[in-house]
């Protein structure tokens, strides 16, 4: 466990200044070389405000009246901006915890609207990259082929300090508030984005009509990027996925999609099943009576798996047990308008006479899970 040198964390906020010193605490919180709950907001109040002993003195809940004048003229400037730098780093570990897996699969891009219409890139065929002596080069532009991502949303929550959580110093229960926090929004954003992943949401709109992420070749859809009757049991359930990509083409070029699948995402039950497939070093097949053995041609897949999202089929009484092969940072996306932020109070605050809340952490992200093109995941199911 780290000691913190309340100290010299003063001394370098008072030379170095609030956005240096709460720079270099966010760099050691990422490289773990503090930890949230080294911290102790009791000390930080003492350290880092102006006559922080006789401040704190102040927060007793019997001191009747000195509550009303304690915070007036008083400096909490440093105090904080090294708390929320604190409660950030807390609720951030819980918005990107591990079991969060499909917030980690999907690329994140940054926009400033609210949906976004994005052109395609107008593709030519290859044999026009041929350029005769003496004559120009062929443009490559943005076409009338384009996308439309949902709205995003707006989701957030505070996490309050009561002026007794800072006079006895009640750290851990405020950052165990601050970590459900950020789980609370991390878990909503990672239901939203399986949703999108499996099916359960269909967002897709492409060239102004809305579409479903995944069509089998019986039906009639402009791709067909679902397999039936291929529930997962062995390599050769991955090579039957891995032929539906044969088939799927261009819209604009009508060649086949240029993908290299190289994640395998399943449900619980048969996680080590996919687990043990892709690790194997052998792969034995059976023909007219005789075996072949060769190396793994499936090793460098990866393969995850999530809980949460057996829990969201379930919801959606889905029962196929799909499970889906592909490239899913070309297939979907968040579009975020802006990352998880916290945001403090200005002290003191009407909160702080009628409910003794010294200061209130704001933790909020605004985005959406959208659909990029479908054609770069297969989904197969029972």
């Amino acid at each position: 466990m780290s000691t913190i040198k309340y100290r010299e964390l003063r001394r370098r906020y008072e030379l170095d200044g609030a956005e240096r010193t709460v720079s270099h605490l966010s760099e050691a919180l990422d490289r773990r070389e503090l930890r949230p709950e080294d911290f102790s907001f009791r000390d930080l109040a003492e350290s880092l405000i102006p006559d922080g002993r006789e401040w704190v003195r102040t927060l007793n809940p019997r001191g009747g009246s000195m509550l009303l004048e304690s915070s007036d003229g008083v400096d909490l400037t440093a105090f904080l901006n090294v708390s929320n730098q604190v409660i950030y780093s807390k609720i951030l570990d819980s918005y990107t915890q591990e079991t969060f897996v499909a917030s980690k699969l999907v690329e994140t891009i940054p926009t400033r609207f609210d949906g976004e219409k994005i052109p395609g890139v107008g593709r030519i065929p290859d044999d026009a990259a041929e350029v005769a002596p003496g004559m120009p080069y062929h443009n490559v532009g943005f076409g009338e082929d384009y996308i439309e991502t949902p709205k995003t949303t707006k989701r957030g929550l505070i996490v309050p300090v009561t002026r007794e959580a800072v006079f006895f110093d009640q750290t851990n229960l405020v950052l165990s508030r601050a970590a459900e926090v950020g789980e609370i929004l991390g878990l909503n954003k990672e239901k939203r984005l399986i949703d999108i992943l499996f099916g359960i949401t269909n967002s897709y709109k492409w060239n102004g009509t809305s579409y479903n992420t995944y069509y089998s070749s019986s039906e009639s859809g402009p791709w067909a990027n679902k397999l039936g009757s291929n529930a997962f049991s062995d390599w050769t359930s991955v090579d039957a996925a891995e032929q539906v990509f044969s088939n799927i083409l261009d819209p604009t070029t009508q060649e086949p999609v240029l993908i290299q699948p190289n994640t395998l995402f399943v449900l619980p039950s048969v996680y080590h099943t996919a687990k043990r497939t892709m690790s194997a070093t052998e792969v034995h097949s059976t023909s007219g009576g005789q075996t072949t053995i060769t190396s793994n041609p499936l090793s460098s897949y990866q393969v995850v798996s999530s809980r949460i999202a057996l829990s969201r089929l379930s919801v959606a009484n889905n029962t196929s047990h799909p499970w889906l092969l592909g490239n899913f940072r070309k297939a979907f996306c968040y579009m975020e308008n802006w990352p998880i932020t916290v945001t403090h109070s200005v002290a003191p605050s009407e909160a702080d006479f009628n409910q003794d809340i010294l200061v209130r952490f704001k933790a909020s992200e605004r985005g959406a899970a959208a659909v990029l093109n479908p054609r770069y995941v297969v989904m197969s199911t029972d």
